[in-house]
């Protein structure tokens, strides 16, 4: 039955994303010990109780966290209890809540973005104060709080030290700082810091942390660092369809990734199959490398005919269509014959004429 119902070749890894990836066999292991009998729903399990401590080791006694389904839901809902309904989002033009989210924080929680250019998609204090102004203009929503990546869309990684000034200038502003951490654990491992480093010790008031990017079946964590400024997270995640019935299984998803270093195992690998990547593609003629490799992603550029037909044997994006920039993500389980042969199919379809 089981050989009946599969529908692909487990065999196949791609580029395209770490979200492509499958489960890691640890976490499929904690979510069949989490099964059999019967828990509270709705996130009064033991498992639900039992992470609060989890995360409270990574990011301290005053973090709360709330498991979500999904990364779009955590940021709409992190984003909700930041700002209010006149209230604006300073972020950068890459981000991918602004960009990538289908529009859902301003079309479900009807927040207005003030995007920024950005070098390598990271915010300064002084990229911030070109849409940090217009209060009291009734004309003009309030920028009231600052959405940064870690790690950013484009692959790079914000230092304790950077993210610490951005919290300060927009703490000095009356702004909160919210925290994409879809891969929280790739800068993590990239910075060689504990999260909390630049988290919660950096002024960080709510994280996103992601999980599905990091070996997870599914499931995120909205992590409130500041409970006295973000308030009513159990109310938004209701509200955003966002509060799971069975909630023990999301949980016990994280207890697996956050009670050992399985976290950091799988950032760490992903990471480093990136840099082996990043090293062989630079010495194929032709291939440009856009962007400094930081995390788990490269970014090159490549003429289009030959980035069509290597997408024919391995599954990538195309990032910029105008410019034929792609995306290579690595994953917990990209292997090192996966980018060997990712890099030896680059090197003979750039040899062609």
């Amino acid at each position: 039955m089981t050989d009946a119902l599969r529908r692909h070749d487990p065999a196949i890894r791609g580029f395209a994303s770490d979200n492509n990836a499958g489960v890691h066999p640890e976490v499929l292991e904690a979510i069949i010990l989490a099964n059999g009998g019967h828990q509270p729903a709705y996130g009064a399990d033991d498992y639900t109780e039992h992470i609060q401590r989890v995360f409270g080791r990574h990011f301290g006694e005053q973090a709360a966290t709330y498991p979500v389904c999904t990364g779009t839901g955590a940021n709409v809902i992190a984003l909700q209890a930041c700002v209010p309904r006149w209230g604006a989002v300073i972020a950068a033009e890459s981000a991918h809540a602004y960009l990538d989210e289908g529009g859902a924080p301003e079309k479900m929680a009807g927040i207005k973005f003030h995007p920024v250019a950005t070098p390598e998609g990271k915010l300064t204090p002084e990229l911030i104060d070109r849409e940090a102004w217009g209060w009291g203009n009734e004309h003009r929503a309030q920028p009231s709080a600052v959405l940064l990546s870690q790690s950013t869309e484009l692959g790079t990684c914000y230092s304790p030290a950077e993210i610490r000034a951005i919290c300060d200038h927009a703490h000095e502003l009356g702004m909160l700082v919210h925290m994409d951490g879809a891969r929280l654990a790739n800068a993590a491992a990239s910075l060689d810091e504990p999260m909390r480093r630049f988290t919660a010790d950096a002024g960080v008031d709510v994280v996103s942390f992601g999980g599905t990017k990091n070996g997870l079946l599914l499931g995120e964590a909205v992590v409130v660092l500041s409970p006295d400024k973000v308030r009513d997270l159990d109310y938004l995640r209701m509200m955003s369809m966002q509060l799971m019935s069975k909630m023990r299984f999301i949980s016990v998803q994280f207890e697996a990734l956050l009670s050992g270093d399985l976290w950091l195992r799988s950032a760490a690998h992903a990471n480093a199959m990136a840099a082996r990547l990043h090293s062989a593609a630079r010495e194929i003629d032709g291939v440009r490398l856009t962007r400094p490799v930081q995390a788990n992603s490269v970014f090159a550029i490549l003429p289009r005919e030959a980035g069509e037909r290597l997408q024919k044997r391995h599954r990538f994006y195309v990032w910029n269509e105008r410019t034929g920039e792609v995306r290579w993500m690595c994953a917990f389980d990209t292997t090192p014959e996966d980018v060997d042969n990712l890099a030896a199919d680059l090197a003979a379809e750039m040899r062609k004429p």
